[in-house]
């Protein structure tokens, strides 16, 4: 277990063309934490959690909360591909990518394109496959009142923000995550159709947490998830919705460190 959690931020000027800024803390096994729509505050509390027990980079996509995104950059395999330059610039291999929502989907896409630097994947609540049936659909957040997507988000009401106690710098963050999610997954919404055939190859250990009140992405919807691999982990964690990581950090924690610590275990659990 490592004590040196203190976070520090680092940005480069070109990752594979893009302006890139993240937060690395903590030493030894590494681990990449990519956010969702939610934006990188949904998961900067739980990367100091994870961050005693190794190395943990916590970028921000480019577009969301205000920083810049090049016109070209418009897409979830662009930033995979955003990201494989990061690892590969830092020298990093066995990475553990623990993704949330949107950025589940991009960890499913950097175990498709280069699994030599990547030693498995979670994902938690995630996105980016399409299921048929009504209890897979994912709710449409660019429709919702803030609300009415935050009741859907979480289990617990007191873990819901409260948008009049949030200051203009923070409602002006929030409006650009809006903005670059839907760059990046409005059309079509929050899936590519090819994701889920294209899973069956991907060769490295897979864990897929799901928080068992998510209103947003059902468990019906991640046990889908799931099964899209070869061979992956399910599991459910209680008193949770749509961001575990915030609701159950401790639950998801353990389930992360048993997993990454026990990779001869990738089989489903459904």
């Amino acid at each position: 277990m490592s004590d040196n959690t203190s976070a520090h931020a680092h940005a480069a000027p070109l990752i594979g063309g893009t302006p890139l800024t993240w937060d690395d803390q903590g030493t030894g096994r590494p681990f990449l934490l990519l956010h969702g729509g939610a934006g990188p505050g949904s998961v900067l509390p739980f990367a100091t959690l994870l961050a005693r027990h190794g190395r943990v980079l916590t970028p921000t996509h480019p577009g969301f909360a205000g920083r810049p995104r090049p016109d070209s950059l418009d897409s979830i395999p662009g930033l995979a591909s955003v990201y494989l330059d990061l690892l590969q610039q830092l020298d990093l291999c066995d990475v553990t990518v623990v993704g949330n929502s949107l950025g589940g989907w991009i960890a499913s896409e950097l175990a498709l394109r280069d699994p030599s630097r990547i030693g498995r994947i979670v994902l938690v609540n995630a996105v980016g496959i399409h299921v048929d049936g009504d209890a897979t659909e994912i709710a449409d957040i660019f429709a919702l009142h803030p609300d009415q997507a935050a009741r859907l988000a979480f289990h617990d009401p007191s873990a819901r923000p409260d948008p009049a106690a949030l200051t203009s710098d923070e409602l002006a963050a929030a409006a650009a995550n809006r903005t670059a999610a839907a760059v990046y997954a409005g059309d079509p919404y929050m899936h590519d159709p090819e994701l889920r055939r294209r899973l069956r190859s991907v060769e490295v250990p897979v864990l897929v947490a799901w928080g068992r009140q998510d209103g947003i992405v059902t468990p019906a919807y991640g046990r889908a998830y799931a099964e899209s691999f070869a061979a992956a982990r399910f599991e459910l964690v209680e008193d949770a919705g749509h961001f575990p990581q915030i609701e159950q950090p401790t639950r998801l924690l353990g389930l992360i460190r048993e997993f990454a610590g026990d990779t001869a275990r990738p089989v489903h659990s459904l």
